[in-house]
């Protein structure tokens, strides 16, 4: 009976000596410096700098008016989110075996991407490198900055590998808005057509009074169409691009023989200020033509439903989508018709209503 009891004080000991040294041993995995991918407080977060394997180097820094990327561009907020966000809910799972060490810090050391994050101060927060997927595509490699032992890391809830997260590409991080302009905030809308000029046209507004101006042979003695130059205030309201023509050969050289279509300028009443030259693109293997039958389209030349669009002080050149920019495409005669003439069409995030005022594409072929 004594030696029954002897056993069980034995077993008990031996079984809570595993449970300290297993559970004290993962409480120090996760306490360790060199397994703390974690940053819980993302708001302290000021500056973020990401490096590629292949040369291409981001910064994003926090400003008082937003995110700014390379010391020039607005910082696309999805982007800068899902960064923060990874940075948050990343944690180590645990240390990279043994058997697979060696292959993994070469691959590390030879091709990774490193991230950097500092507070708002520019103090140092974290260092560590990002590598590929782990063999079950249930983790990711890293290793912190200094550090012998690396580790498979992963979100929480997450099923894959975050690498991607750690994008080095100036395009992903770029924002694509063009317009963001409210109707109250329109000054000025001029639309010019380089091939059409009797359908450009120059909108007005002051103290909520608006005026459109163009070809008197257009406009002769009729009444304008006050609520359809209204509603033309509301397509600005949230315009963007598809994405930035980044790496490309000739692009100047591209443009110098494309013809445009348009010309957009517009200013705010905060002095915002946005000049667009919108050209046609030449058909290649992404053009579908799906967009609807348009008399201005030579669709066996150009992509119906995309073009190319130079903006911001003619820094960046872009892809644009017909179907987010027909609505702004209005020829003169338009704002001199009365509402039964047309159909209403809703410009972005307001319901469409009976029909009435402006169509989604010119019912009259432009006038040459």
């Amino acid at each position: 009976m004594r030696k029954t009891l002897v056993y069980i004080i034995l077993l008990v000991l031996l079984g809570f000596g595993t449970y300290y040294f297993i559970f004290s041993n993962k409480q120090a995995l996760y306490t360790s410096n060199e397994a703390d991918f974690t940053i819980k407080d993302t708001a302290s977060v000021g500056k973020i700098f990401i490096a590629g394997p292949n040369g291409h180097t981001i910064l994003a820094e926090r400003t008082d008016s937003g995110w700014i990327v390379n010391k020039q561009y607005k910082a696309l907020k999805s982007t800068v989110n899902m960064v923060l966000r990874t940075i948050n809910q990343q944690e180590a799972l645990y240390p990279v075996v043994q058997s697979k060490y060696n292959n993994v810090i070469t691959t590390l050391a030879g091709g990774s991407i490193k991230v950097e994050l500092y507070d708002r101060n520019g103090n140092k927060m974290r260092v560590f490198y990002v590598g590929s997927e782990t063999n079950d595509m249930k983790g990711t490699y890293m290793l912190m900055e200094g550090a012998k032992q690396p580790y498979v890391v992963n979100k929480k809830g997450f099923q894959g590998y975050v690498t991607p997260n750690y994008t080095y590409e100036l395009e992903d991080w770029r924002d694509r808005t063009i317009f963001q302009l409210a109707p109250e905030q329109v000054q000025r809308i001029s639309v010019e057509y380089p091939r059409h000029p009797l359908n450009s046209f120059v909108l007005t507004q002051n103290a909520g009074k608006v005026a459109v101006t163009g070809s008197p042979d257009i406009i002769q003695d009729k009444k304008l169409n006050e609520r359809r130059a209204q509603v033309y205030t509301k397509y600005f309201r949230n315009v963007s691009c598809e994405g930035h023509l980044v790496h490309v050969k000739d692009v100047d050289s591209m443009l110098g023989v494309l013809p445009k279509r348009a010309i957009m300028d517009i200013t705010g009443t905060k002095g915002q200020h946005q000049h667009v030259d919108i050209y046609w693109m030449p058909l290649n293997r992404r053009s579908k033509n799906f967009t609807a039958e348009d008399p201005n389209v030579d669709s066996n030349k150009f992509d119906a439903d995309r073009m190319i669009a130079v903006a911001n002080n003619f820094k960046d050149t872009m892809i644009i989508q017909t179907f987010v920019f027909k609505n702004m495409f209005r020829n003169l005669y338009e704002f001199y018709q009365g509402d039964s003439e047309e159909i209403y069409v809703a410009p972005p995030g307001e319901e469409q209503r009976k029909p009435q005022l402006m169509p989604a594409i010119p019912h009259k072929p432009a006038m040459k």
